[in-house]
């Protein structure tokens, strides 16, 4: 592997020229291709098998009049009881009118009809039914929407539109770019060069461009939610950078040692490059393995950001080495490259590289770690274990407007609502009762109704609608509290096992809340199965990669660590409200149901890349004589300030995230620059060193007849090394 790798990073920095060229008309096509491909993005959770997505589809086919978009414009009066009076039905009745004549819309029931008006007179509900799904609304039709009522707010009414219509897709804006300027600012620290900072950012942007520009272009054949393209941009932006600096950095090191440019670039796509694939595959295969879960949404997220990390992964060992090409000795700060003549270094004595600089914080900080192994585990296992207590307090839902942003139009109706007729309403369920004919439904539909209202904290259930056929009824029930709140989930399941035995007909229970509650639990339920793959999954590739047992056990287990106290953080922020100002974050709740499983997919990848960059060069100076101590204590030393640079702009790319309105992506963001950090300066830089240390060289123990069938992928070099000894004479 290390050798196809050496030749395929000589060959891009020779032929730079073409290999720029074949990436540009790359970028340039799928850009096209996107403005001309690209389809609306989807913002609902479907999902397939469940109660409430077969309920779902069964309203879908037998009420087609409501299949469109749902709105809730809430009133509320300037005094009580003015709701009853002719001035006050006048005001709601020009209301209900404007509103069925916006764009888009197809009718509007006044609230009065409707009899959604609170006892006091004083607020009420217009449903307004679109033609369109809430995706096919366009942004004029969702504009107008929400301007509607201007004259009865002239008069001192309040209106505030609200509902599904109002889900509009996450916008990526100014606040995203802080992360990146400040992971351009790490660059050129790490690098003191502008030029080895900007090549290695302008590197990453292009495999960004290509990334999001492709999926764009496939949204016109595959579904995308609106988390999808956010979180490919997070991962592709992050990975492409990181990788880039991995390479970049390798090679530096390599001209300092006196190589020639095309021999530092083979060099480093071989050595550091072979890290890079490795780490990328570990990304892409756990966001892949999404699919298992088996719920579309998830598994369209995490091919979108596997797609993305697949083409950071080859820009990083192809346009790189060419960008390299192009950049020259310019890649060295200014004061070293006086000391070279055409790309080779002038050494002190002809054929002798520079001697090695190891009073570096990495060398010292290895020393430190290993030094005082025991105590530094213990602290390290104990600090981890208090992140992670706040973790079996975790509780999942879907976002509802109650966590929007306070002021956005959502939450301003959802408060209204709640204020007016308490938080069930803004969290209604609805029961599908469908028999075989007309008169098995009749026949039903009291038993239902019956049951329904004898059930425990349900407030209300309104007069049911039939479809036309008369087979299909449909019943609104409301709950006496919020969509994500622990009893309208007890309310849900109650429901459901009091009308399990209803004969004649099937009764099938959904709503927004509904279907958030079974998204959530089938989730939750596919978590631990997930979770073992990933973990088997790494420790089968770490055994392939490092050739050991304890190892990849030992990467595993950091990673377990990693995502309790991620967890653990995340829901004392998000979830418990604890420093909630410090991430701009309105009303805590619980975490968006696909967080965690998501978050792990992720987390895996990514602590694996430290993990494989850590442990490969401790592994690669093993192999080539040192000892483990001495070995471990090396690859710190030449790992420390370069993955202390990656984590440090992962940490900002994805805590830029973090400012964004959007309570979804703000809590990933959070959770994956927590659990990036955590991961790189705890667990890997910490942890790993001194674990390795006490282990040592019995981390490197492997079962003969194991080592006799894994294949070996030559991760450390020791294939090249052989290779260019075969060719030193050809040098000399």
């Amino acid at each position: 592997m290390a050798t196809l790798l050496y030749r395929l990073g000589r060959g891009s920095m020779r032929r730079r020229r073409l290999v720029a060229a074949l990436w540009l008309v790359v970028l340039v096509g799928l850009g096209l291709a996107a403005l001309t491909l690209r389809a609306p993005t989807a913002s609902d959770f479907s999902m397939p098998g469940t109660e409430s997505q077969r309920a779902q589809d069964l309203l879908a086919e037998q009420f087609p009049a409501a299949s469109g978009a749902t709105g809730t414009i809430a009133v509320k009066a300037p005094e009580p009881g003015l709701l009853g009076t002719p001035q006050g039905q006048a005001v709601v009745g020009q209301l209900t009118q404007e509103a069925a004549t916006l764009p888009g819309v197809i009718g509007a029931v006044d609230p009065l009809t409707a009899q959604a008006v609170t006892p006091d007179g004083r607020y009420g509900l217009i449903q307004v039914q679109f033609a369109e799904g809430a995706d096919k609304v366009t942004d004029e039709q969702r504009e107008a929407y929400e301007k509607v009522g201007a004259a009865a707010e002239a008069q001192g009414w309040q209106v505030a539109p609200g509902g599904e219509v109002l889900n509009t897709e996450p916008e990526v804006g100014s606040t995203e770019a802080i992360g990146v300027a400040i992971a351009a600012i790490v660059l050129v620290i790490t690098f003191g060069s502008l030029v080895a900072a900007g090549m290695t950012m302008l590197n990453a942007l292009i495999g960004v461009g290509v990334g999001m520009a492709g999926l764009f272009a496939l949204s016109g054949v595959i579904e995308l939610t609106s988390t999808a393209p956010i979180l490919a941009l997070m991962l592709g932006l992050a990975v492409g950078i990181d990788y880039s600096l991995f390479i970049t950095s390798r090679y530096r090191q390599n001209l300092l040692e006196g190589l020639p440019r095309d021999e530092a670039v083979g060099r480093a796509v071989g050595t550091a490059g072979s890290a890079v694939l490795f780490a990328g595959a570990t990304v892409v295969i756990a966001l892949a393995g999404l699919a298992v879960v088996n719920i579309p949404f998830l598994t369209v997220m995490g091919l979108a950001a596997a797609g993305t990390v697949t083409v950071a992964v080859l820009v990083a060992l192809t346009l790189q080495p060419a960008l390299l090409g192009f950049a020259g000795r310019r890649v060295l700060p200014r004061k070293l490259r006086g000391t070279f003549d055409e790309g080779r270094a002038v050494a002190p004595v002809e054929g002798t590289p520079p001697a090695e600089d190891r009073s570096g914080f990495g060398f010292r900080w290895a020393r430190l770690v290993t030094r005082f192994r025991l105590p530094v585990i213990l602290v390290g296992l104990v600090g981890l274990g208090v992140l992670a207590l706040p973790t079996p307090d975790m509780r999942l839902a879907l976002p509802d407007p109650g966590t929007a942003p306070v002021g956005s139009p959502a939450r301003v109706s959802n408060d209204l609502i709640s204020e007016g007729f308490g938080p069930g309403f803004t969290g209604r369920l609805a029961v599908v009762v469908a028999g075989d004919s007309p008169e098995a439904t009749a026949a039903a539909v009291p038993q239902v109704t019956a049951l329904v209202q004898r059930t425990e904290n349900v407030l209300a259930v309104a007069p049911p609608q039939l479809s036309p056929d008369g087979r299909t009824a449909l019943l609104g029930v409301v709950p006496k509290t919020g969509p994500t709140d622990a009893a309208t989930e007890t309310v849900v399941d109650d429901i459901r096992g009091a009308v399990d035995g209803i004969q004649g007909a099937d009764v099938l229970l959904t709503g927004v809340t509904a279907i958030g509650i079974d998204v959530s639990e089938k989730l939750s339920d596919a978590l631990p199965v997930y979770l073992l793959l990933v973990v088997g999954l790494s420790v089968l590739l770490l055994m392939l990669v490092f050739r050991s047992l304890l190892v990849p056990v030992k990467a595993a287990l950091g990673f377990l660590l990693t995502v309790a106290a991620t967890f653990g953080l995340t829901v004392a922020v998000f979830q418990q409200g604890r420093l909630a100002d410090l991430v701009g974050l309105d009303t805590p709740g619980p975490l968006v149901s696909f967080l965690p499983i998501l978050l792990i997919g992720i987390l895996f990848g990514l602590a694996m890349d430290y993990e494989v960059f850590l442990v490969s060069r401790m592994r690669e100076d093993f192999v080539h004589g040192d000892t483990a101590h001495q070995a471990t204590i090396n690859g710190m030393g030449h790992g420390a300030r370069v993955v202390t640079a990656a984590a440090l702009i992962m940490i900002s790319v994805f805590g830029g995230f973090v400012f964004m309105e959007d309570p979804i992506i703000k809590s990933m963001g959070f959770a994956l620059a927590v659990g990036v950090a955590i991961d790189a300066f705890v667990v890997r830089m910490t942890i790993v060193p001194a674990v390795m240390s006490l282990l040592d060289r019995a981390a490197w123990w492997l079962p003969r007849w194991l080592d006799r069938a894994l294949p070996n992928v030559d991760v450390e070099g020791e294939g090249l090394r052989a290779h260019l000894a075969e060719k030193e004479p050809a040098h000399s």
